[in-house]
């Protein structure tokens, strides 16, 4: 099974402020539910929160200190590794992880693949993407968007490779 972030970013790492998106990219959304459609992602509790529902079409694995019940579409874990494993017995291909900094730092190491979305803007927030090391990725791939209605920000998507 692959292991694949799938993250937007600024050019200053911020992914998130105050639990939410500090963007609105409606391209970047399509290709986030086109890529994700019909896999497992994987996020932290706040992540989930700032959603507010389990996406449809996805298994949702949601990291918690915290006991929480599980519900259609939606399983709770205290680890990562342990989500991880669900979802290689649920027979999945490729799991996707969406976030937030704590779980992208903590699973790092575990990705073969990175879905990068790189926002051509500084912008305020207070969660950030762990500084990445491009002597360890290979760029197989990269689009660019432009900004329009349904963009705030021209931004590129990248597919990154563990080397």
């Amino acid at each position: 099974m692959r292991i694949s972030f799938i993250v937007a970013k600024a050019e200053n790492n911020v992914i998130g402020k105050n639990n939410a998106l500090p963007w609105h990219l409606r391209d970047d959304l399509q290709l986030f539910k086109k890529i994700t459609m019909g896999h497992h992602i994987l996020m932290g509790r706040k992540t989930f929160e700032s959603i507010g529902q389990a996406l449809p079409g996805r298994m949702s694995l949601v990291i918690s200190t915290e006991n929480h019940a599980n519900s259609e579409n939606v399983l709770w874990f205290n680890s990562i590794i342990r989500a991880i494993k669900q979802a290689e017995r649920n027979g999945e291909t490729e799991l996707f992880i969406i976030g937030g900094e704590k779980i992208f730092k903590a699973a790092l190491s575990l990705a073969d693949r990175i879905y990068l979305t790189e926002v051509k803007a500084k912008v305020e927030g207070n969660v950030f993407f762990p500084p990445l090391s491009m002597k360890n990725w290979k760029k197989v791939s990269e689009q660019h968007f432009d900004k329009n209605a349904g963009n705030d920000y021209e931004f590129s998507m990248q597919i990154l490779d563990r080397k």
